[in-house]
Order: C-alpha cells, then structure tokens, then sequence
C-alpha cells in the first residue's frame, strides 16, 4: 500500500454562493441540507502547466456540463449557466494566483429549508447552494502501480442513486470500499455490481486488455461514464491498434486480464499490477497502460494539436 502523505494546503481564495471569498471565512451551518442528507453534486477538474508554460484547464466545459446534468438530478435549479460557471471556475484560479498542477472542485448542493417548506428529507422547498475551491495537486511523472482487491462491498446500482452523477452521499460507498481495500494492504477496491460484474474503482473506472482487446464495463454496469475514461477510449482509438469494446466484465476476465488500469481524474491513469493477490500480467505497468499515460501526459499539457479543443487557458 502507497505511504500515507500529508494533506495539501487548499488555496486561499473560493467562491460561496457568487461571491469570492477568503477561505477562512466561507462557512456553512451545521443544519445544511447536504451535510445532512448527501444531497450535493459535485466535479473534480484538473489545471495543468503546459508546454508552453501557462495554466490550463483540462476539459473544463464537459465536466461542468456534467456538473449541470447531475444536478438536475437533484433538483437543484439555480445553478449558474455553461459560461458563468466557466467563468466561476478560472476567476477562483485566478483570484488564488495558480500558476501550478492543481485540482479544482465545485459543489452544488441543497442548502436550507424555504419558508413553510416543513421539516423532512426532501429535495423541492430546499435552497441551493454553490461553491467552488482548489488545492495544488502535482501530476506524477510516472504511472502507478497499484495493488487492489475486491471488496464485499458492491457498487450501489443507478436505480438506488443515479450513479452516472456525481452525487455527494453516493460517495460514502467509495469511502467503505477504499476502507476495506487499505485494511487488507492494498491500495483500491474494484467495485462489483449488483450482477457480480465489474463496475468501477473508488473514485475511478476500470480497463482491461485481453489480447488485442481493450474492455471496460457499459454505463449499463452502474457506473460513472468518466471524462478521463472518455478521454482513455479516444487515445487508444488514435493510438493503438486495439479493439475497444464496451462489455460487461466478468471476475474471471478481471483475474485473467493481460493488463489492468484504472483512469480517474485524481490519479489519470494508474496499471493495477495485482488482484486479490493474482498478478496481472508481468507484474508490472503493462505496455497500453504505459503507452497511454504518455498520451494522456501530452494531452493535459496542451501537446496533442488535434484536440486543442479539451484545454482552457486560464490567464
């Protein structure tokens, strides 16, 4: 299991319900409707420093597009639109001076009871809420290796809570499996479904190589249909001569895969080198993996021309 490292320092600066604010004194009270209940929504965004030197986001309008599609979910209305959220977002960055790698987080969430809306847990009669904070989150210059395993626990399936939206209180499921996964010394938990099929990491989605095929589980497998696993599928179309294929993903084809990696927009992308003590492969961060990590690399850093059109400059 990977040491334990100390907390990053948030930047000082975020934005409370329109307005920036030092952090210090952006508070909430203790009766917040989604600190009560889970009922927020949220993204993780990445900056990077590209090539050329200056701060970039990466994918920033399709992770606020899923921003607003998963609080509609959630009945959550007073969000911003696509371009004042945007404008949200890099104004945070720019207020805190970022000039490094670093992660952004906004968070729509229910917030009080309206007047004569009466006690209980509810979604309509309750006021929103929206924030956004950042913290410096260095990209690492290598691809993981990780030990993982399955855990007892499995995938809380999208007719309970929509699990192709990031909903704050659906996240106490990762939090269970990634406690079971460092009590048996590994470092993640790859999540079945209700089916016994594979649905995804704590906080990350799951591919597999089986020969010349690349698989990775449906949306149908309850899973969060992530940008960086978008971004994964769309490399290895360009840059490998693999099959992909979306398909249902067996324990068996999980044991038995060539390679394993996970993509996430907190790790990118990380090779599992172990399952439930099988070895995956040679043991080692597999030549895909490798390869698309690398990809992966230049394309957060603005260094892949073709899509030019995932970075958003900051400054």
């Amino acid at each position: 299991m990977s040491a334990t490292t100390t907390a990053p320092r948030h930047y000082g600066w975020v934005h409370l319900d329109g307005e920036l604010r030092p952090a210090g004194d952006a508070s909430l009270p203790l009766t917040t409707q989604a600190f009560n209940y889970g009922t927020g929504v949220f993204e993780g965004i990445r900056a990077y420093r590209t090539h050329a030197g200056a701060l970039a986001v990466f994918r920033l309008d399709d992770h606020l597009r899923r921003l607003q599609a998963s609080a509609r979910l959630l009945k959550i209305d007073s969000l911003p639109d696509l371009p004042a959220l945007r404008d949200a977002v890099l104004a945070v960055l720019r207020r805190n001076e970022c000039n490094e790698d670093c992660y952004i987080r906004p968070l729509a969430f229910k917030k009080a009871l309206l007047p004569g809306a009466g006690f209980g847990v509810k979604l309509h009669g309750v006021s929103d809420g929206f924030a956004i904070n950042c913290l410096p989150m260095p990209s690492p210059p290598v691809i993981g290796a990780l030990r993982c395993c399955v855990p007892a626990w499995r995938r809380v399936p999208d007719y309970c809570i929509p699990a192709r939206a990031k909903v704050t209180g659906l996240y106490a499921n990762s939090a269970l499996a990634m406690e079971a996964a460092h009590s048996a010394g590994c470092d993640d938990a790859i999540l079945l479904n209700v089916l016994g099929n594979v649905a995804e990491a704590t906080t990350t989605n799951v591919f597999i190589r089986k020969g010349r095929r690349l698989l990775t589980p449906p949306s149908t497998a309850h899973i969060l249909e992530g940008i960086t696993r978008d971004t994964v599928r769309r490399l290895a179309a360009e840059h490998t001569d693999l099959v992909i294929e979306e398909r249902d993903i067996a324990l068996t084809d999980l044991y038995g895969a060539d390679e394993c990696f996970l993509t996430g927009t907190g790790r990118e992308i990380a090779a599992v080198v172990a399952i439930d003590g099988y070895q995956i492969g040679d043991g080692q961060p597999g030549p895909t993996a490798s390869a698309l990590f690398e990809q992966y690399r230049a394309a957060v850093r603005g260094g892949l021309d073709r899509h030019s059109d995932w970075i958003t400059p900051v400054y």
